[in-house]
């Protein structure tokens, strides 16, 4: 049996080697536990047999409910109430099929389970449910046939696999101009052309599964196996990837298998009269953050669900692979509050949920063997050892993580230090201090900094000025400042990123204000869910150079490989603020002196001729055009070393290559 490397990868882990080769050995006898025998592909067929399907001119219908003791189909065709002739029979093993005629549904119509159990009944939305219809007025939900005429089919090829994911996050809903629920199509027409435009090669769509609270930014999922309505049917949503894969651009989802919500009519919760179907007993089945249910990751009947999960959003809607949302909460059975991990024994005290590690381990087996191309990336704020390595070398295989400290640390810097306190070695180290031996996604700001309660980069920087000086007839020192440090900071997080980056929409151009969906804390106002294009889109405002730098920034980080080489420090100066660092042979260089600018800086460079290929200073980015960037720097040698001097304005980033 196979033994996990990863303490020949990081020596420090060798204290808890017989810990981790445990574990990975109980990933390996789970993974023949499941399949016995068979492909993990095929054991993840779930979504193929239970659901509703229409076979040979009849619906067939069927749901694993252990603890029921009987369930009805119920719809108009039985004015919603349970009917004999449309009772599902009992298979064994929990399993329940209900074979009825083709006249029974058409396209559109609405149904659901009618379920009995010991003591109790209730209405239920089936667990495989396809598409499921909310009712914004009354709230309540209805599971639809989705059965049209001919099925969507995809025009474009899938994008080649993407080494270095450059990702634009974004909410379909919340992507129109106008206060409402924007739709999928909308997005593909307006939204999809100004990332192509930008650059990105990923997008990564947010609160596709079902959610009954629009409020939650669907991390409260109710129907896993269906896409949000609200935005539009499954046929615009394929339509919209379908197009992303036209622009070479591949689409992540934003997957939440780190729980469920609590909701009984609409979701999993007590779905059979008993708490424990899909989710521990007792206080562990709850969040005591999210107020949602947990995961029992033991139970096979789980694993495949979730499992069978993953293979229909690639196979049925082609992503490209997926983004798992709350990897800390599920690894860990205090879902990591309050603890800082800063010792390498929190990883391996006992407290990790092992059965959801495993999982992780699964889906990862699943995702990479249905499709090689696929990206995969954890949302794990704990920095377990082994989350992004290969399962080949015993880790739990995910492509990435998200680098979540980043954006911490940028908010913490603003917030709370002067400009002159501001410490480049410590900028470099936070930037750059990432394992090695894992890939990982940075960003100076996700969707998480723009909620109602925190602050943008932007916002951070600039504050109420954004309402009165963003306009190019309007001098001001703080925009001019904040302007100026955005892109330095955005520069500075893509340049020594592990692996890639990642951008929430709108945030490219400092978006003012905040995310707030519309609640009975605002008079349910949508005035703060959506973004405000015709900003960046109006000549007489400031907005457009920091879309500009941010274009510029993504292509010369396209062109230029970066990640393919780790950076290596050249000039740290904390007393002067100057930081420069090589990556692929490209030079970057920033002064985030807020006074101070610097004539003839000179440090020691390979022989040669040096060009400038992007100046944070250049008029086009609202800079003030302090260096002629046509100007060829050459090296001079100054006491047996060569030396590359450069002008080097105050807050400032420029980058150089070699000319050839």
């Amino acid at each position: 049996m196979k033994i996990s490397q990863l303490t020949e990868i990081d020596p420090f882990l060798i204290p808890f080697e017989r810990t981790i080769n445990r574990r990975f050995e109980e990933m390996q006898m789970k993974e023949r536990d499941i399949t016995n025998g068979m492909s993990i592909s095929d054991f993840a067929n779930g979504y193929l047999y239970f659901g509703l399907h229409n076979i040979a001119n009849n619906w067939i219908i069927r749901e694993w409910a252990p603890n029921a003791t009987n369930i009805f189909i119920i719809g108009e065709f039985s004015n919603w109430k349970p009917q004999q002739k449309y009772k599902l029979k009992n298979l064994g093993n929990g399993i329940w099929e209900g074979v009825f005629v083709n006249s029974l549904f058409n396209h559109l119509d609405l149904y659901k389970f009618y379920v009995e159990w010991n003591g109790g009944s209730g209405e239920r939305i089936p667990s495989y449910a396809q598409r499921v219809i909310f009712d914004e007025q009354t709230h309540i939900a209805t599971a639809q046939v989705w059965h049209t005429e001919a099925k969507y089919k995809f025009k474009n090829k899938v994008p080649e696999p993407v080494k270095n994911p450059l990702i634009y996050e974004v909410h379909v809903g919340m992507s129109s101009e106008e206060p409402k629920i924007s739709t999928y199509n909308e997005f593909r027409q307006n939204i999809l052309p100004r990332i192509k435009q930008l650059g990105y090669n990923v997008i990564q769509l947010m609160a596709i599964q079902e959610h009954p609270y629009y409020g939650s930014f669907g991390y409260q999922v109710s129907n896993f196996f269906a896409p949000s309505s609200r935005f539009g049917d499954p046929d615009e949503l394929k339509q919209l990837i379908d197009a992303a894969h036209g622009e070479g651009i591949a689409v992540v989802l934003d997957i939440v298998h780190s729980h469920s919500v609590k909701n009984e009519n609409e979701g999993l919760s007590c779905f059979d009269g008993t708490e424990y179907q899909y989710f521990h007993k007792g206080e562990r089945g709850n969040h005591p953050v999210w107020d949602s249910r947990c995961f029992d990751y033991a139970k096979n009947e789980v694993i495949h669900f979730l499992l069978s999960n993953c293979k229909y959003w690639l196979e049925e809607y082609k992503f490209d692979g997926f983004r798992f949302d709350g990897v800390t909460s599920m690894i860990y059975t205090h879902h990591g509050l309050g603890v800082d991990f800063g010792d390498y024994r929190l990883y391996f005290d006992g407290n990790q949920d092992e059965d959801a590690i495993t999982y992780l381990y699964l889906a990862n087996k699943l995702i990479h063997s249905l499709n090689p191309k696929a990206i995969t990336i954890a949302e794990d704020v704990s920095g377990m050892p082994g989350m992004a390595i290969s399962q080949q070398f015993g880790g739990i295989g995910f492509d990435f993580r998200m680098s979540m400290g980043v954006a911490d640390f940028w908010s913490k810097v603003i917030s709370e230090r002067r400009d002159e306190d501001w410490i480049v070695g410590d900028i470099f180290f936070r930037m750059s201090d990432k394992r090695v031996e894992e890939n990982t996604i940075s960003y100076a700001e996700c969707h998480d900094q723009a909620m109602v309660g925190d602050k943008t980069v932007m916002f951070r920087l600039a504050d109420k000025e954004m309402y009165s000086s963003m306009s190019v007839f309007t001098p001001s020192i703080v925009i001019d400042r904040g302007i100026a440090l955005h892109k330095m900071i955005c520069l500075i997080t893509v340049a020594l990123a592990g692996g890639g980056y990642l951008n929430f929409m709108g945030n490219e151009f400092g978006h003012p204000e905040w995310i707030d969906f519309p609640r009975e804390g605002n008079n349910f106002s949508y005035h703060y869910a959506r973004r405000q294009w015709h900003l960046v889109d109006d000549e007489l405002l400031k907005y457009q150079y920091l879309r500009n730098f941010d274009e510029s920034m993504i292509k010369l980080v396209k062109a230029h490989n970066i990640f393919s080489k780790r950076p290596q420090q050249i000039v740290c100066n904390n007393s002067d603020h100057v930081l420069v660092f090589e990556r692929n042979e490209l030079i970057f260089a920033f002064n985030f002196n807020p006074t101070q600018s610097y004539t003839d800086y000179g440090f020691e460079m390979a022989r040669g001729k040096y060009k400038v290929i992007l100046d944070s200073d250049s008029e086009n980015f609202y800079g003030f055009k302090r260096n002629d960037d046509n100007i060829i720097h050459s090296t001079k040698r100054e006491n047996g070393t060569d030396m590359l001097k450069l002008y080097l304005p105050s807050r400032t980033a420029l980058v150089l290559t070699k000319c050839k």
